[in-house]
């Protein structure tokens, strides 16, 4: 279930990379498309956050530990989002779409980060390797679908389109894990979506105060399309994100599995991309990275399915 949750997380991430490009390409500032997602998000969470009753204990939640907050929003909202609408502007978003899938990488490694207490025990998480060698088979697949593109491509872009995203790989999974740590169990996802958007505003309002000051006002297609990507991908694909991730927080192998679902964008943004933007159909070896995508995602399936038995059995037996 956390899987099929988190690919359809990805279809609605997938219009950040569709939407970012085609802003880019009518001239629109990577500022204002950054800063105008989570403006607009603002008022949707905190409409359904209050209809569930949620906005007093995410008040009292924050003002706990108001440096957590601030600092993990930061990281796992402007450190992720910053770079990667920045990299729009240097690269196609099967290109940055591409790039972005190495967080399933980095989620794995970042293992080693967080504890865990067993009987009173703290002890650290390991790297799950069986999820690490699915997630390389990912990857495969993820570099044969860029390849064929690679040739026309300069240096500088792979640069400029690269860098930012390696950066946005690494923070996102960091900030929203360590937001998991942080939270008590009874804020959900919701109410962790509104309290990070809230504590990663000071960054945003600086970089549209920077924007309104060097290239103006947005324009109102600009607007449009970055509130389409603050409904689907800020509000919708990142609470679906949320509740994967939280559903499988104590478990590394399972938390791996939900985070590479990520990998299903880059399908996602090459289909859009065809009909939204009018791209050249993908090549025979992108076709066969696509299916080598697939394949590693039913082998997380798979995998997943394995632990889940696994630990239904070792309930039985304590019981």
């Amino acid at each position: 279930m956390e899987i099929m949750i988190g690919i359809v997380s990805a279809l609605f991430f997938a219009v950040t990379f569709i939407l970012n490009r085609a802003m880019e390409l009518d001239g629109g500032s990577w500022l204002w498309s950054a800063s105008l997602r989570y403006f607009f998000m603002l008022p949707f969470l905190i409409v359904i956050v209050a209809m569930r009753e949620g906005l007093r204990p995410l008040r009292q939640e924050m003002r706990q530990q108001p440096r957590a907050w601030l600092g993990f929003s930061f990281i796992g909202f402007v450190l992720f989002y910053a770079p990667l609408t920045f990299a729009a502007g240097y690269g196609e978003g099967w290109l940055v779409s591409g790039t972005w899938q190495l967080t399933i990488i980095a989620g794995i490694l970042l293992a080693p980060l967080f504890t865990t207490i067993h009987n009173g025990i703290v002890l650290r998480e390991n790297i799950p390797r069986a999820s690490l060698v699915i997630s390389g088979i990912i990857m495969i697949g993820i570099v044969l679908i860029q390849l064929p593109q690679m040739n026309e491509v300069s240096g500088t872009t792979l640069l400029l389109s690269f860098v930012p995203v390696v950066i946005a790989t690494v923070a996102y999974p960091l900030g929203n894990r360590k937001m998991m740590q942080v939270c008590s169990e009874d804020i959900d996802a919701f109410q962790r979506l509104l309290g990070m958007t809230v504590a990663s505003l000071p960054a945003w309002i600086i970089m549209a105060g920077y924007a309104l000051f060097t290239v103006g006002l947005p324009s109102s297609s600009q607007l449009v399309q970055s509130l389409v990507v603050a409904l689907s991908s800020g509000v919708i694909a990142t609470t679906l994100f949320f509740i994967a991730t939280n559903r499988v927080k104590h478990h590394q192998g399972k938390l791996a599995a939900v985070e590479a679902t990520q990998s299903t964008e880059i399908i996602f943004v090459i289909i859009g991309e065809m009909l939204l933007l009018q791209i050249a159909l993908p090549s025979t070896l992108a076709f066969i990275g696509i299916g080598i995508i697939m394949g590693g995602m039913l082998l997380h399936s798979y995998y997943t399915a394995l632990l889940n038995k696994k630990t239904a059995l070792s309930i039985v037996r304590d019981d």
